[in-house]
């Protein structure tokens, strides 16, 4: 927690800065001013020794200063902090094109709307051949196996679970095209205007459809306040205990931020040959929530380094800002 005496010393500090940089007081003054302030910590850059001190002073002003983003190489980004409102990173944000799993976010955000969590779903054939046919993610789902829509989401979010999907969607249409239509009604009515929705998990066939980056990162937004579809996404294992309805099944989250990055909350992977690699991620910071959104990567592992690398960024500058001056 700040303390008012610690806005006075960082004010002093960043002030006695400013002076010296633009050179309107003597290296002399200025370690008179930063006297006010306890030796160490902050107030310390300001100390001075001699006529080299405007370049030492405008060193470490540098440091004080924002950095520069760090470099995204995927096709768009976009990172926002949710709780202020302000917009750190837009790449190609606003362009639309098919962004994989990230779809089971809508997905997930229609069945909480439809269903309860106690619920049970029977698996069917169908559901795990729409999975294998089309070499997608799966939860490892047998036909006949009966769960809860609980650890279905689960199975959806954490594995990507195309076959968990395709249950959940089966069911709460019912039937595919009425949850897709469910979907893109949804996604209306939360204004994402480019995203349209053609299927329930992202796979190209019959279309992948397609979305923004900043449109996906509004509905992680949306998504993140849904209490249970904030607790399932940032839990990094699950587990289901095998019954006489169903085997037992053991999911672990493919988002590789969670437990590494400091506050992070999931969301969301996929990947597809069209899509490329594409990560939904989140984390509280600072008092501050951080979403962002990164399409079309085309390294598997390098998504999650720039994500990590893009919150420590954004959560330096919102530190910054929320500095008293």
């Amino acid at each position: 927690m700040r303390t008012r005496g610690m806005h006075l010393i960082v004010c002093t500090a960043l002030v006695t800065v400013a002076t010296l940089a633009t050179g309107s007081i003597s290296p002399a003054e200025a370690d008179t001013l930063t006297t006010l302030a306890p030796t160490g910590g902050l107030a310390t850059i300001t100390r001075t020794a001699g006529p080299a001190a405007p370049a030492q002073i405008r060193r470490a002003a540098g440091r004080l200063d924002h950095r520069a983003v760090p470099p995204v190489p995927g096709r768009a980004a976009y990172l926002f902090d949710a709780t202020s409102g302000t917009v750190h990173l837009s790449k190609q944000a606003a362009k639309r094109m098919p962004v994989a799993s990230l779809t089971k976010v809508m997905t997930a955000y229609v069945v909480l709307r439809e269903a309860t969590l106690s619920d049970t779903v029977t698996v069917k054939a169908e559901d795990v051949k729409h999975a294998s046919a089309n070499g997608a993610t799966h939860a490892g789902l047998r036909s006949g196996e009966r769960l809860t829509v609980r650890d279905l989401l689960y199975g959806v979010m954490l594995p990507s679970g195309a076959d968990a999907s395709h249950a959940l969607a089966r069911v709460y249409g019912p039937g595919n095209a009425r949850f897709v239509a469910k979907m893109n009604l949804a996604a209306r009515s939360l204004g994402l205007a480019d995203t349209r929705y053609a299927n329930p998990d992202g796979l190209p066939k019959p279309s992948p459809g397609y979305s923004t980056a900043r449109d996906q990162a509004k509905l992680a937004d949306i998504a993140l306040r849904d209490p249970t579809l904030r607790i399932i996404a940032s839990a990094g294992r699950h587990a289901v205990t095998k019954t006489r309805s169903h085997r037992a099944h053991t999911w672990t989250n493919s988002n590789k931020l969670l437990g590494k990055a400091p506050g992070a909350l999931g969301l969301k992977t996929g990947y597809t040959n069209a899509a490329g690699y594409c990560l939904s991620f989140a984390a509280d910071r600072d008092g501050h929530r951080l979403i962002g959104v990164i399409l079309g990567e085309s390294n598997a592992d390098r998504r999650f380094q720039t994500a990590t690398r893009l919150l420590d960024w954004a959560s330096e500058q919102t530190t910054i800002d929320d500095i008293d001056l």
